[in-house]
């Protein structure tokens, strides 16, 4: 039961400030959001932990709202939801933060021990840490914040350790010397998946290489002409004509004066360039190959950080691409560089740092690919794992069957630390162990030195790959331990495996691929059933919204600008599934908009209200209603297609469905219908009671969507318990009778209202001028259907006489319409001025028919029709078509009221 009485502070406009700290408080203090194992189903929804040190941006923002409305439906569904936040400890973003703010402080990470760098970044991480998910609530993200984890928080932090130690016990993980991909600004090995290729505009530089003994030259082309200082091969294809008669001579490497044999391989491209290799195999992964194939030395001439190696011999100390101009420089004066050709080229950036990625011959730790991912694409592509939308499962199975070994191993001192012991110098001499003390008797076991102490074991200094601990996530979260126990716990045994993961594609084979992998590897089973990839969000010219570009608006002053429910519908509005998000700040404030349209028709409902009086909200419709019928059809509708959407991930067509359904269905026309036959008389109790029943199930089905605003009006219609939360109550059912007859009699009936109303419009007639309407409906049964409804036209249109005649005649002087085969005439007799009419109407049909004689003109013209595009033809052909169909219906028009 509500009263009058409570609705009296109803503020006049709404405000989303005081109401989302409100509610959002209330839902935590009540503890709506945690979960614990029950005899419910779970729902199980993991986030993808976004970097400990970050803000919240427009890309969060998308994910995150997509989550919340999925787990928000979930609840009301009756689920067990548990979403689980967390951060991922970042290695070398947050590493590369922490060097930054050291260098201001005028300290070199050099300077400091490994102990003492990790307490300056502690000391970041909580100060910074954590930022990004108290920004999530003012969004309105449901999390399960007692469940908040951290990649590098101590049990996640051992059970990385576990995996390493389980996978390198079961052959996955071995250490090697090959060719990886080196970030000279962060000085540490990435990933393949790291690297961002970038299509830029480079040089290619023709470069002659004298012939040993002879005065020929071999001219080779290169993009980097400072590795020629590395060179140990020149290399040509043995069909190659040109060039077969200087196989097994000498080359002179340019600069260095180095001798290196002139071999043959099919690898060659006999086209590209002049058709022939400079060989540098501590450089390129092809190089590399092929220096193994052909035994080749092996030159490393640059520094980890870049720079040019003393064994170069040569612009030592030198950055790279500063060696490059000067070695450019030293060519043209030897007369060694015969030209330089503009080419556009791939070249391959760190994703972290965007510093141009190195190939380098580097020890490092690799994660055998071959066995783990056969299961993670088969359950792909058998869809017991689901990608939506389904074309990316295509991307997804070209770089499973192409994937490389892993490289895990990072040159950083921020993450989880090799548990790699060495007691040796020989590649060989180490064991693997979770602490030193285990480290110790097993060096002891394999070396047969039972002498050795702690002192002649040293730990490796490098950290995991981040993603190698963010793998674990959908496991690791609910049982850290589930490595080194062989089996789950019960909260494991209960959530996992998960439901939805939500995230960018982007991400798709550093994490989504890696994700399942592990989960096969460890549990034998899926780690979620679906993948929902939404797009990236992008601005007006299509770029990629960043901090750097400038492109990107603060998600917090979005939300304070338009409110978190206004904001989310903006996003949502502008986001179709699978596909890129072309934000505009305008899909915002049409969200506000919205949240104010729902605010005004709750308020004019509660200014029906008479004092002292008690209402209670209601369902029950009356059955010779045929507007109730219709309203709770439309819902009944709605609800069907709504589910429809969910199903397929299309939360943008879900929330269109709502929005229509609440401000054209419900505040347009329901409450219109709803109001009292007299002018000034507040709306009849029954009525208004069945409006705000009505406005419950609408604030249900907005609530994932619009969390706020719909909870404040929840809260106002009833008094509610905190059991009674809109939060926690169940989401709609479609059940019951459709009343599709009673919708479809309401559409046209509003069809027909519309059309008079566009007449009234087009006529300019008076909006509160009495009308005479006559209808001819096309059949007997529609008949009297419409003379049932009757008074919905009375009540929302100034009607003096309404008729419904299966075989009226048009009257003389009357604006008609056709609407779905009926026929509705308003005779306009007294309300315009007839002779002023027929007097516009003669000036119009003169101007069409001058109109009309020069596009006739134009086509007759057979020089236009000839030469003009096809096109530009036809337009003038359409013109011609449209100006005599309007001349005919003027002239009609004319006689009709010349009456």
């Amino acid at each position: 039961m509500s009263s009058s009485d409570n609705f009296q502070d109803l503020p006049k406009h709404y405000d989303p400030t005081e109401s989302e700290d409100k509610w959002y408080s209330f839902w935590e203090e009540n503890n709506y959001f945690h979960s614990e194992p029950d005899d419910r189903e779970s729902f199980t929804v993991v986030i993808p932990p976004p970097n400990v040190t970050g803000v919240l941006h427009m890309g969060h923002m998308l994910n995150n709202t997509i989550q919340d409305v999925l787990v928000r439906r979930a609840r009301m569904r009756g689920y067990n939801t548990c979403w689980v936040p967390g951060t991922d400890h970042a290695s070398i973003a947050t590493e590369a933060k922490v060097v930054q703010k050291l260098r201001k402080e005028g300290i070199k990470k050099s300077d400091l021990s490994r102990d003492e760098f990790l307490k300056h970044a502690w000391d970041w991480t909580d100060e910074h840490g954590g930022i990004i998910l108290q920004q999530l609530r003012k969004l309105g993200a449901s999390c399960d914040w007692q469940r908040t984890r951290f990649t590098l928080e101590d049990e996640l932090y051992e059970s990385v350790i576990d995996c390493f130690i389980e996978l390198y016990e079961r052959g996955f993980i071995y250490r090697g010397q090959r060719m990886v991909n080196w970030d000279p600004a962060a000085q540490t090995a990435l990933s393949d998946e790291e690297v961002i290729h970038k299509e830029v505009q480079s040089k290619l530089y023709h470069v002659r290489y004298p012939i040993k003994d002879s005065d020929e030259f071999i001219t080779i082309a290169t993009t980097r002409p400072e590795t020629i200082l590395a060179d140990t091969a020149v290399c040509v294809n043995p069909d190659d004509d040109r060039y077969t008669h200087l196989v097994g001579k000498k080359a002179i490497i340019p600069m260095v004066n180095r001798e290196v044999e002139i071999i043959a391989d099919e690898y060659v491209d006999k086209e590209y360039g002049t058709g022939c290799l400079k060989i540098t195999p501590a450089h390129d992964q092809n190089d590399y190959e092929i220096g193994v194939k052909h035994d080749l030395e092996i030159v490393d001439m640059l520094n980890a950080d870049g720079t040019v190696a003393d064994v170069a011999g040569h612009y030592i100390g030198k950055d790279r691409f500063e060696a490059r101009k000067l070695i450019i420089q030293d060519l043209e004066e030897q007369k060694l560089l015969v030209k330089v050709e503009e080419i556009a080229n791939k070249v391959g950036y760190s994703e972290r740092t965007d510093a141009v990625i190195e190939p380098r011959l580097s020890l490092q730790w690799f994660c055998k690919m071959d066995e783990l991912s056969k299961p993670a694409l088969d359950n792909v592509m058998n869809d017991e794992i689901q990608f939506h939308p389904s074309k990316f499962k295509n991307s997804y199975k070209h770089w499973v069957e192409n994937i490389r070994d892993w490289c895990i191993s990072r040159q950083l001192w921020w993450g989880h630390r090799i548990p790699a012991w060495y007691y040796g110098d020989g590649e060989e001499e180490y064991v693997i162990a979770r602490t030193a003390e285990v480290a110790l008797e097993k060096a002891k076991e394999k070396s047969g030195n039972s002498g050795l102490t702690e002192t002649d074991i040293k730990q490796d200094e490098d950290v995991l790959d981040t993603w190698f601990s963010s793998w674990l996530w959908p496991m690791s979260v609910f049982d850290p331990e589930f490595i080194k126990n062989k089996k789950a716990n019960q909260e494991l045994e209960y959530y996992y495996p998960t439901q939805d993961l939500v995230t960018a594609p982007e991400i798709m084979f550093f994490w989504v691929a890696r994700m399942i992998m592990a989960g096969f590897a460890f549990t034998d089973e899926k780690p979620f059933s679906n993948v929902y990839y939404h797009g990236i969000v992008r601005d007006e010219q299509r770029r990629k919204m960043s901090k750097s570009l400038g492109n990107s608006p603060d998600p917090l002053k979005l939300i304070e600008k338009y409110g978190a429910d206004g904001t989310r519908v903006g996003m949502l509005f502008a986001s179709p599934a699978g596909n890129d998000l072309l934000f505009d700040e305008s899909l915002c404030e049409q969200g506000r908009n919205f949240s104010n349209k729902i605010w005004n028709a709750y308020r004019f409902l509660t200014m029906n209200m008479e004092k002292g009086v008690e209402y209670s909200p209601t369902t029950e419709i009356d059955q010779k209603n045929v507007a109730d019928k219709w309203m709770m059809g439309r819902i009944q509708s709605t609800l069907s297609e709504m589910e429809d959407d969910f199903s397929k991930y299309r939360l943008n067509e879900a929330l269109k469905k709502i929005y229509s359904l609440v401000w054209d269905d419900f505040c347009d026309w329901y409450i219109e219908v709803c109001k009292s036959d007299e002018y000034g008389k507040n709306m009849p109790k029954e009525n208004l009671e069945r409006a705000l029943g009505f406005f419950e199930i609408l604030m249900k089905m907005l609530h994932p969507f619009m969390p706020f605003i719909t909870e404040e009006i929840w809260q106002r219609i009833q008094e509610r318990s905190k059991e009674e939360a809109l939060t926690i109550s169940s989401w709609p059912e479609t059940q019951g009778e459709a009343y599709e007859n009673s919708v479809s009699l309401f559409k046209t009936v509003q069809d027909q209202i519309s059309s008079v109303r566009n007449i009234q419009a087009e006529m300019n007639l008076s909006p509160n001028a009495d009308l005479n309407i006559i209808i001819k409906p096309k059949s007997d049964e529609l008949t009297g259907q419409l003379k049932s409804a009757e008074w919905i036209y009375r009540k929302l249109l100034p009607v003096e006489s309404i008729t419904f005649d299966v075989n009226a005649d048009k009257p003389n002087a009357s604006a008609a319409s056709v609407v779905a085969g009926s026929e509705i005439y308003v005779p306009l007799e007294g309300l315009i001025d007839l002779d002023k009419e027929r007097k516009r109407i003669q000036k119009e049909i003169d101007r069409l028919e001058g109109f009309l004689k020069g596009v006739e003109k134009k086509l007759s013209n057979k020089g236009f029709v000839n030469n003009a595009p096809d096109e530009v033809v036809e337009k003038e052909k359409h013109k011609k078509a449209d100006t005599e169909t309007n001349l005919e219906k003027l002239k009609k028009q004319l006689e009709e009221f010349k009456g």
